[in-house]
């Protein structure tokens, strides 16, 4: 009787299908995730501007998002960056963009254009100017010319 059982073909279930699906999935889930979602620093509290509109949501061009805390640090997804960091952080920042501008235009001189590249600027409303001018300043001795500031059109509850 057991010669019989053995002699029986064996019935394994066929994984491909269920792995092909897998790697779907997580493709899937690669392509759709926003990496730039994560550089806003939720916890500030933007100033209140009467004429503030939302983001345009038909705009795709590429953008640099600057965090500055309440104490006018610079923040990169949540962190807190030492004042001696931000310059080089920048510079890395405006070689990545030069190079993605490059490489959709190939006649773009990373040397002497400048980039296309909006610089998006949330300050906390307790942040010096100084230390905004300071990013700023840094940005554009980067390449990067196109600023715009993010700022409530309400306070919170109101």
């Amino acid at each position: 009787m057991s010669a019989s059982l053995a002699n029986k073909a064996r019935a394994e279930p066929n994984l491909t299908p269920i792995l092909d699906m897998v790697f779907q999935l997580i493709t899937f889930f690669m392509l759709v995730i926003n990496f730039k979602a994560n550089m806003m620093d939720k916890a500030m509290e933007l100033p209140i501007v009467g004429s503030a509109r939302p983001i345009d949501k038909e705009d795709r061009r590429a953008f640099f998002m600057v965090n500055l805390n309440n104490k006018g640090k610079f923040t990169v997804f949540g962190k807190a960056l030492d004042d001696d960091r931000i310059p080089g952080y920048i510079a890395n920042q405006a070689l990545v963009y030069k190079l993605q501008e490059h490489r959709i235009h190939p006649d773009f001189d990373q040397a002497k254009d400048e980039l296309p590249t909006t610089v998006i600027i949330r300050a906390d409303r307790a942040t010096p100017f100084s230390k905004v001018y300071r990013v700023i300043k840094e940005c554009q001795d980067n390449g990067f010319r196109n600023f715009a500031f993010r700022a409530m059109n309400k306070a919170k509850g109101a």
